[in-house]
């Protein structure tokens, strides 16, 4: 069992807050996507508002020692502004002046810690460094499900020191969601899956088959399906150690009556930087690699999605970072948006996706841990999650 920090009694109490800050900065240090920052909020205005005294922690970046460039003080700026109260950064996250800091907190202030990689301890889940965090509260909230599948010192080392644990509403939502997925999802079930590597999803592949009734799948993964069925796939990019996998996949999902469903057509060019050429079939010309799907699959896939009851997306369908194979991944998220059903974005470049098309709001729920959110549906005990167990 996971207690919701609604669950608990907040009020005076030194309130230890695990977040996920890991926020992209501009070439002036600020903030260029608070996305991160703003799923935060409610959880944190919840300990606010039931009188906690807030200690805020989260990493950023993968820093090798201290490093100024990547100090959580531009996102301290950026919480002050969403929360419209002071926010004090302390100059580290353990040693004696973060104790006083910690120790002087009053109801309602909230004082957020330096960067925790900042340590190696935090990486390596030291006992002595989760001590010395563990130190600083009398409660313990995770509401970092982006870095639930890491065993670090702030997202499972410090847990079981602390006396009272609790899931933020993020991390609550986040399992509610992934974990109906999981264990029940209404029918029919949709699984999109696209981006570069079957290696990366084949484990995901795996425990979805016996759970959805049609699997899309698109991507530069897509070519390698698409060679071990035969088809040509010109210069598109195969793995060609996975062609086996691919095959067994197929078959698993014939025998369970899944429909796995592949590109009928495709966005082709000779290179990346070159023009889009449209390739009306399923094969590929020998000078061409597959970029994007094509609108007859668009068309296939949407039509899946719209009578779904239930949606998973994660990978988009094609080098969507470059305009000319961006409308596929695009079309994906516009059918997602037009689903009556329950719809689920698996973070990453999916979530990218739909924030730059301007359909967040569209979805049931938008995943904020790629990493977490693929571990969690290949059916892997994360250690963040693990210990919030009671």
């Amino acid at each position: 069992m996971i207690k919701g920090i609604d669950e608990l009694e907040l009020r005076g109490k030194r309130v230890f807050i695990r977040v996920d800050f890991n926020v992209p900065l501009d070439d002036d240090g600020k903030v260029r996507d608070d996305a991160r920052i703003r799923a935060a909020i409610p959880t944190l205005r919840w300990a606010l508002e039931h009188g906690a005294k807030v200690i805020v922690a989260s990493h950023l970046g993968r820093p090798k020692g201290p490093d100024p460039k990547l100090s959580l003080e531009p996102a301290g700026v950026r919480l002050s502004e969403l929360l419209g109260k002071d926010v004090t950064l302390a100059d580290d996250c353990v040693g004696d002046g973060v104790r006083k800091l910690a120790m002087d907190l009053k109801e309602g202030q909230v004082l957020l810690l330096e960067n925790l990689r900042f340590h190696a301890e935090e990486e390596e889940n030291a006992p002595a460094f989760a001590q010395q965090l563990a130190a600083l509260c009398d409660v313990y909230v995770n509401d970092a499900f982006g870095t639930a599948h890491r065993a670090h010192a702030s997202t499972a080392g410090m847990a079981h020191l602390v006396k009272e644990r609790a899931a933020g509403f993020l991390m609550k939502k986040e399992l509610d969601y992934l974990g109906r997925i999981l264990k029940n999802p209404q029918k029919p079930f949709v699984a999109i899956l696209g981006g570069a590597k079957v290696s990366d999803k084949i484990k995901v592949v795996d425990n979805l088959l016996a759970r959805v009734d049609a699997l899309l799948i698109g991507g530069a993964m897509a070519y390698t399906f698409l060679k071990a069925t035969g088809a040509q796939v010109g210069k598109s990019r195969v793995e060609e150690a996975k062609l086996g996998v691919a095959t067994e996949v197929m078959e698993k999902a014939r025998k369970l009556g899944v429909r796995l469903v592949l590109p009928q057509d495709h966005v082709a060019a000779v290179a990346p930087d070159a023009n889009a050429v449209s390739v009306a079939g399923v094969s590929i010309p020998a000078d061409l690699m597959g970029l994007d799907i094509g609108p007859k699959t668009v068309a296939a896939f949407s039509a899946e999605i719209e009578k779904a009851k239930t949606v998973f997306w994660n990978g988009p369908m094609g080098m969507f970072e470059k305009k000319p194979f961006a409308e596929g991944t695009f079309a994906i998220a516009r059918a997602l948006a037009r689903c009556a059903g329950t719809t689920v974005v698996g973070g990453g470049d999916s979530a990218a996706a739909v924030a730059e098309s301007g359909l967040e709001e569209k979805m049931s729920h938008v995943s904020t841990g790629g990493g977490a959110s693929l571990e969690f549906l290949e059916g892997r005990e994360l250690p963040g999650v693990k210990a919030l167990e009671i």
